[in-house]
């Protein structure tokens, strides 16, 4: 192990809360039928950055539903997140939680890059979206969705982009995401209004 490595504090968050409290999910809001929101996304459910406790709520078992985890043990879990966090303003690992369960059962991720284009900007890449599957059809996948595209949006990306499979495509594109000249393979963007190049970062 690396004599750098730092282990992640019991209950420590990825990200500061705030900014999620922060960001504007308003325009969002007519996708959802009946009304949910990062604030209030449904009874007994939480919104939240993940935390260094997640490895015991579940968090890597809901990744397994997306794709292979492998095996990762506790430390290997305590120093990613230890070095993600060290990595200040580029990883937002944002989950749901069931606060009755305790359980995380959504997940999605926004990488921030730092770019030289766009007068210095930031652009955002969603990636590992995931929903447990006996919550499919609470719309809690639109939600981790637009969640992280309000947080990017907050931070100060100009655009966020995703990969995804086929089938995904109308589920993204219902959700803003729209494939631009160039972009190869399952590429989509939203891009955010101009001219605010100033990072919320």
């Amino acid at each position: 192990m690396s004599g750098s490595y730092r282990r992640a504090s019991m209950d420590e968050h990825l990200y500061d809360p705030e900014i999620l409290r922060r960001a504007n999910f308003t325009k969002y809001m007519s996708k959802f039928n009946p009304r949910i929101s990062i604030m209030n996304p449904g009874d007994n459910l939480l919104v939240r950055p993940l935390n260094s406790g997640d490895y015991d709520r579940g968090f890597l078992k809901l990744l397994s539903q997306l794709t292979k985890v492998g095996h990762v043990t506790r430390e290997q879990f305590h120093e990613r997140f230890a070095t993600m966090k060290e990595c200040k303003n580029t990883y937002f690992v944002t989950v749901i939680e069931d606060t009755l369960l305790h359980e995380v059962i959504g997940a999605a991720t926004l990488v921030v890059e730092q770019k030289f284009l766009h007068d210095a900007g930031i652009r955002g890449q969603l990636e590992d979206v995931v929903v447990n599957n006996t919550y499919r059809g609470k719309q809690l996948g639109k939600l981790i969705v637009l969640t992280i595209v309000a947080l990017a949006e907050h931070l100060g990306c100009y655009k966020i982009v995703l990969n995804c499979k086929d089938k995904l495509i109308p589920f993204y594109k219902s959700l803003g995401y729209a494939f631009e000249p160039g972009q190869s393979n399952n590429a989509m963007t939203i891009r955010f209004n101009a001219p605010q190049f100033q990072s919320n970062l």
